[in-house]
């Protein structure tokens, strides 16, 4: 596929998270992504595998967090489609706010997302989901 349509497909997922359309996700990616979301001490960290790992990811998400995501920037080169953006929000469990400023390092084969690859401001995510000493905030 060209960059334009590996553009597209990319911002048309990000359009779909918006949207909180699943149906739009599983089209967009491929039976076997990889999602990797680093870190530790915070609900989303971990590798996703597959649209059961996309549906145990999103799941995961709407449970445990409130986030606005922005995608800023599309930057591509072949396959690879890097996504910088800003995200926003609260961590449920402990009602803290975070701000993350982010890049997905995404590739696109045939028409579908096949891995993703966050890097992100791990810290900001771990200290809006850790506890005080009293419980939540």
């Amino acid at each position: 596929m060209s960059i334009e349509k590996n553009i597209q497909t990319v911002k048309d997922f990000f359009a779909a998270i918006g949207r909180g359309d699943r149906q739009a996700l599983l089209a967009l990616v491929a039976e076997d992504i990889k999602w990797i979301i680093p870190g530790e001490d915070w609900p989303l960290a971990g590798t996703y595998r597959g649209h059961a790992g996309l549906a145990d990811l999103l799941d995961t998400a709407s449970r445990s967090m409130e986030t606005s995501t922005e995608p800023r920037e599309f930057v591509a080169q072949g396959d690879r489609v890097l996504v910088v953006g800003f995200a926003s929000g609260k961590v449920k469990a402990t009602n803290k706010p975070f701000e993350d400023d982010w890049i997905f390092a995404i590739t696109v084969r045939d028409g579908r997302l096949t891995s993703i690859q966050e890097y992100i401001d791990t810290q900001a995510l771990v200290r809006a989901a850790q506890m005080d000493a009293s419980g939540p905030v």
